[in-house]
């Protein structure tokens, strides 16, 4: 059975997909000791090296539930202060599924699962994630409905979404794409400032009670829902 390039690296759990094509485009990884080609399919008797190290065997999944607080940036780049990576500490070569801007907070979902991370992070597959959004100032219903219905921001017109009022200047969103600084934009767009921005789910799992800073592995019936949920 053959898959391709990209996707063999990302299962191994060395990055996602589009780091894997980066990766080939730079001559960094050889197939039977040839470059690769992005886009090239691979079967199981290839031999696989990146960065001349051969390719490792695929680990077990590791689904890890981060609670990321404001302050925190969504980076590897170790040159980059107060970086994710270095503020969860974990030993496993974890990447995380979607990113939170460095003024918002909540929960993040680290994995070697390249396979979720991309299946999570594809619009088109409907996988949603739930905010709640503070703005600087009592909004009217009439603001709601326009971002339930859409917002023209970035040469596009935002996917419908489930938005709920949960008081004067709070509401939830939820949404299933992941524009850059979308919540933000949608709302300045419409007048508003977001003043907390606050993930507490993405699909069956939940920030819950878990603090700002603190990380836990995946129960195994949350590992079982997300797999399922997935396919």
């Amino acid at each position: 059975m053959k898959t391709r390039i990209n996707q063999k690296i990302s299962q191994a759990g060395l990055c996602s997909r589009r780091q894997a094509d980066g990766l080939i485009k730079a001559g960094q990884v050889l197939v039977n000791g040839k470059p690769a080609q992005v886009g090239m399919w691979v079967g199981e008797d290839d031999v696989l090296s990146v960065h001349n190290q051969p390719l490792p065997c695929r680990p077990l999944n590791v689904y890890v539930l981060y609670h990321k607080p404001v302050g925190v940036v969504c980076t590897h780049d170790p040159a980059v202060a107060n970086n994710w990576v270095q503020a969860v500490g974990l030993a496993q070569q974890l990447f995380a599924v979607g990113r939170l801007d460095k003024c918002s907070e909540g929960l993040m979902l680290l994995t070697n699962d390249g396979m979720a991370v991309n299946r999570i992070l594809t619009a088109q597959n409907g996988h949603s994630k739930t905010y709640h959004v503070t703005l600087s100032a009592p909004f009217s219903d009439e603001f709601l409905h326009a971002m339930a219905s859409g917002v023209s921001i970035l040469n596009t017109v935002t996917l419908q979404c489930l938005v709920e009022r949960l008081g004067a200047t709070a509401f939830k969103i939820v949404l299933v794409q992941g524009l850059n600084l979308q919540i933000r934009r949608m709302c300045k767009a419409l007048g508003y400032n977001v003043v907390r921005l606050q993930r507490v789910s993405i699909m069956n799992l939940h920030l819950s009670d878990l603090a700002p800073g603190a990380w836990r592995y995946a129960t195994p019936y949350e590992q079982e829902r997300l797999i399922l949920d997935l396919k």
